[in-house]
């Protein structure tokens, strides 16, 4: 494995690009259907020596208008380290859609009680308002070329929750840096900005 380099879906020899074959092509060579592996690990007591977590850094940029007290997110990039990445153009969509989570936690999402009877009043696409794209800014993020050798044998770690849990905060911190007022309840509303 330490020989072979993945390019543009085709194996190859490490510093050989004449000694390449894609995976369909290697599997009918050898008159195989497909390939299946499987592997069992177990991390014995490393966890409670090491921090194996994926972590990262959001940053945002808002603009606040001061007569509506309307949040509008301008560009936000995020930087995570999540061991190996298998895939980048997959991590990268991952990212992004976490990002455009986090701007709808922070932003938008609210689940609105009618506390006479414990009822969800919005509780339907109509009423409950999610990000779409007028509400989605330029927005980018980048890995760390890391691998976790400690966290498992293919040195990657979780990449699910990493990539929105930074981002309310990250959008907070900015209506901070831009008003001055701290807000503490997501999502962050206009009355909470005048």
């Amino acid at each position: 494995p330490d020989e072979i380099d993945i390019v543009d879906g085709q194996m190859q020899v490490r510093g050989d690009s004449g000694r390449a074959e894609t995976y369909r092509d290697m599997l009918r060579r050898r008159g195989e259907p497909s390939i299946e592996a499987s592997e069992t690990y177990t991390p014995e007591d490393v966890s409670a020596r090491f921090s194996m977590h994926a972590y990262g850094a959001v940053f945002a940029e808002v603009a606040v208008d001061e007569l509506l007290g309307t949040v509008r997110v301008r560009r936000m990039y995020a930087v995570y380290d999540a061991g190996r990445i298998i895939n980048p153009r997959m991590a990268h969509s991952q990212a992004l859609g976490g990002m455009t989570q986090g701007i709808g936690m922070a932003l938008l999402e609210s689940a609105e009680v009618d506390y006479r009877d414990g009822r969800l009043v919005n509780a339907n696409l109509s009423d409950y308002l999610v990000p779409v794209n007028a509400d989605v800014p330029v927005l980018d993020a980048a890995y760390l070329d890391a691998r976790d050798d400690i966290a498992d044998p293919i040195g990657v770690k979780g990449l699910g929750e990493v990539v929105m849990v930074g981002v309310p905060a990250a959008i907070a911190n900015a209506v901070y840096n831009a008003t001055g007022r701290r807000v503490n309840d997501l999502p962050i509303t206009i009355e909470s900005m005048l």
